[in-house]
């Protein structure tokens, strides 16, 4: 019997030793098989979470955030030891003492799953959230729950304890799409996680068990109930001191205000740092983590926006393109089927409209469609239903989005239709010294996505181009602000445009007059002489970087120019001819704290004189006191700048600059169509300029223009442009590049040269001309036009 026994237990031993083989053997082949694909422990080393990327102005104040998850980095010995200890108490309590898995925990998840015959409860530590959340995906399976036990296992190997902790405070989710404990602090509580006091931390650790659930912003006696768990399990572990945790239970918590969702204050500087991020450093960009420190200026960059609605809001009242719009006498509609190609622009028929809906119906030729007017708030101040905001039968501008799909009889229906009734605006400024952009808009809504006109429109500058043509005239002493000029178009060797005065036979005036009153003849008469091509390279030299055409038209603007390489040209004059880049981004740098090197700036170069500089902006200050641009003298301050208003009025422009800052203002449609009769620079763009001007020059001193060395001044005949008598009542001071000043004395008050001696300049270019300018007051428009301005092509225009 014994021996029985013996032989049976001898058995049951072998046999367990077999089975214990067996199933070692088993596991082996099981965590090999969930080892297989792994994924390496390494990446949480090199782990970039996503980022924000901060755009700032130059003072360091926010202008916009760009991420693809709102979070920010911040190191483990920068977060205050209560912050960690909140964590931990509500997370992990003993994640400084384990290998990575509490197993009793796991026990006890894996009985209740077993209860329920699926994967319900985690048990989770800290170290297995990280593998979770960043190595692994969410999915509750068994497969995944043994990836995770075997990855936990190895990073506690092969990464310290705080290097776990670091990831998992920056990676976790605290609900309204922030990530990481710095930004959830900023939001809740609108301070650094370095700031926050006991029962902050409290509050936050409490969150990522349930952001929906336990966000103070959605339901604080929820949030309240678990930070006082999370405060009790803190005295319990011995993380705080129950006098510390008292006081903190006594401690009101008070969330700071929601952040403004407002529309950014400078889009057009966001989208160009995103831009050039992207450039530097390629694909890391969609990381994030960087900082964009800008030129801007935050205030002057809400008045350049102002000033720029406010100017095309003016026009909008002018010519009556705001509702309630009228239907005409005498009505001209686009007739015919509207092009494939988007966004293109049509007179439209207005046919009825829904106020429910806040759409407006509009007939586009064979196309009709509606309007939401939601998005048309600019030509709607009174906020009038739809209805009432245009007359049936009115015409507006409509650009086509999409045509829409044909109904069954073959016409198509339902098109996608944008009001376009107003022109679209510019305006740059740049500071003199630095060349720095302080302030730029492009566009009256002011959109991300939407076309920056300071950079991105090319548009014909009219007779903002003009000083380029006299100061290379002065440059080359050719000629001086005395030297008489013809008006007459006879004087012309090709195509010869017209004055605005329609003066055929006019006398010859004085190059200052000639600039200051915007005479087209004297100004193509002037490039002829000194060669096209002569004057296409001087413009380049001043920091015209666009394509120009050498024909004789150059002097009346005909060649496309940006608003931003135009006032930075204009400020090489006001720096006294130093030609320098302009500059919007200031500084980058990187997520590691190290600085992206930005392009190197070319150097500083010299165009032209400190003499020959100021001569030319002595000339545009008359522009000012006695020309196109008189409006400008309610700023109180010496500004020189100049008028331009393109081919039929398709381009209204202002360009001046102080001793301080350079400014460009433009006005006009995208197509482009016309303005409208009585439109010019004067009217169309100065305003805008004049209201920039005058808050960004608040509390700064009225300064002249520095008068260099090399500049001569002298009494002149008016009529003659010679040395004036010594008795001569009407006799003005003019400047000089000095050894050019007249050497001959007027004889009487009739006396002079003949305009335009053969021997003041260098032979013209005979090539024909493309475009003309028109200048500068034109008519005022009627009470009441029969439309909108007309788009090109679709019916005369004014």
């Amino acid at each position: 019997m014994r021996r029985a026994v013996l032989t049976w237990l001898r058995r049951l031993i072998l046999v367990g030793i077999a089975l214990a083989g067996l199933s070692f053997v088993a596991l082996s082949l099981v965590l090999r098989h969930y080892e297989e694909g792994l994924p390496s422990t390494e990446e949480l080393r090199k782990y970039s979470p996503p980022q924000v990327t901060r755009i700032l102005a130059r003072d360091g104040s926010l202008i916009a955030e760009d991420f693809v998850e709102r979070r920010t980095v911040i190191h483990l010995a920068e977060i205050p030891p209560q912050v960690k200890l909140a964590f931990l108490a509500a997370e992990d309590a003993s994640f400084y003492e384990h290998q990575g898995l509490n197993y009793a925990g796991m026990l006890r998840a894996m009985w209740v799953n077993l209860r329920s015959s699926s994967s319900r409860q985690g048990g989770s530590t800290i170290t297995q959230q990280v593998v979770k959340n960043v190595l692994l995906s969410n999915e509750r399976t068994y497969e995944r729950k043994m990836k995770e036990v075997l990855l936990s296992r190895r990073i506690e190997q092969e990464l310290t304890k705080d290097e776990i902790l670091e990831l998992y405070l920056n990676y976790i989710y605290f609900g309204h799409g922030r990530y990481g404990v710095e930004e959830a602090s900023k939001y809740y509580f609108g301070k650094s996680v370095r700031e926050l006091s006991l029962a902050e931390a409290a509050v936050l650790a409490g969150i990522p068990k349930g952001p929906a659930r336990y966000s103070p912003r959605e339901n604080m006696a929820r949030a309240l109930s678990r930070h006082l768990f999370v405060l009790d399990q803190m005295q319990e572990k011995g993380f705080a001191t129950p006098q510390a945790v008292d006081e903190a239970k006594q401690r009101t918590i008070v969330l700071a205000p929601e952040p403004e969702t407002a529309g950014e204050l400078a889009p057009e500087v966001v989208a160009e740092a995103r831009r050039t991020l992207r450039e530097l450093v390629g694909d890391a960009a969609q990381k994030g983590g960087y900082t964009i420190t800008t030129t801007i200026d935050p205030k002057l960059e809400a008045e350049a926006r102002k000033a720029l609605r406010d100017n095309l809001s003016s026009y909008d009242k002018r010519r009556l393109v705001v509702a309630p719009i009228k239907k005409p006498k005498k009505p001209t509609y686009f007739e015919g089927d509207p092009g494939a190609e988007k966004h293109a622009v049509y007179l439209g028929e207005v046919t009825g409209a829904d106020d429910a809906k806040n759409e407006l119906f509009v007939r586009v030729g064979t196309v009709r469609g509606s309007v939401n007017l939601s998005t048309a708030s600019r030509y709607n101040p009174e906020k009038l239903p739809a209805s009432r905001f245009a007359e049936v039968g009115a015409v507006v501008r409509v650009a086509v989005l999409g045509l829409g799909e044909p109904d069954p009889d073959g016409k198509r229906t339902k098109a996608s239709l944008r009001l376009d009734l107003g022109p679209e605006g510019a305006i740059v400024a740049i500071d003199v010294g630095t060349r720095d952009i302080i302030a730029l808009a492009g566009s009256y809504d002011g959109l991300r996505s939407g076309l920056d006109r300071t950079s991105q429109a090319h548009r014909q500058p009219g007779s903002t181009f003009k000083p380029f043509v006299y100061s290379y005239a002065i440059h080359q002493r050719a000629f001086t602000a005395a030297s008489l000029l013809p008006t007459s178009p006879t004087a012309l060797s090709g195509h010869a445009p017209k004055n605005y005065d329609k003066s055929e036979d006019g006398e010859p005036v004085r190059l200052r007059e000639a600039l200051a009153k915007s005479i087209n003849v004297s100004a193509q008469w002037t490039a002829e002489r000194m060669g096209p091509e002569n004057v296409v390279s001087w413009a380049h030299d001043l920091g015209i970087e666009s394509k120009l055409g050498p024909t004789p038209s150059i002097a009346l603007g005909a060649y496309e120019v940006t608003p931003r390489e135009l006032a930075n040209s204009y400020a090489t004059l006001a720096a006294g001819g130093m030609v320098e880049s302009p500059r919007l981004i200031e500084k980058i740098v990187g997520p590691g704290g190290v600085e992206v090197a930005l392009p190197e700036r070319a150097a500083k170069r010299r165009a032209m004189t400190e003499a020959e500089a100021y001569v030319t902006t002595d000339l545009l200050l008359s522009v000012i006191e006695s020309g196109t641009g008189q409006a400008a003298k309610v700023l109180r301050r010496p500004i020189a700048g100049k008028t331009g208003t393109s081919n039929e009025v398709r381009d209204a422009w202002f360009a001046g600059y102080s001793t301080q800052i350079a400014c460009v203002v433009w006005t006009g449609y995208d197509d482009p169509a016309p303005l409208g009769a009585g439109e010019a620079g004067a009217r169309t763009s100065l305003p805008a300029f004049i209201a920039f001007m005058r808050a960004a020059h608040q509390g700064l001193p009225a300064t002249e223009f520095p008068v260099p060395s090399g500049v001569t001044k002298v009494q002149i005949d008016p009529k003659t442009g010679l040395l004036a008598r010594p008795d001569q009542d009407d006799s003005v001071s003019e400047v000089f590049l000095s050894g050019t000043e007249p050497k001959d004395t007027a004889a009487d008050a009739d006396a002079g040269p003949p305009a335009g001696d053969a021997d003041a300049g260098v032979p013209s270019d005979k090539a024909d001309g493309g475009p003309t300018s028109v200048e500068e007051e034109p008519p005022p428009p009627p009470e009441r036009p029969d439309g909108p301005p007309p788009t090109q092509g679709e019916a005369p225009t004014p």
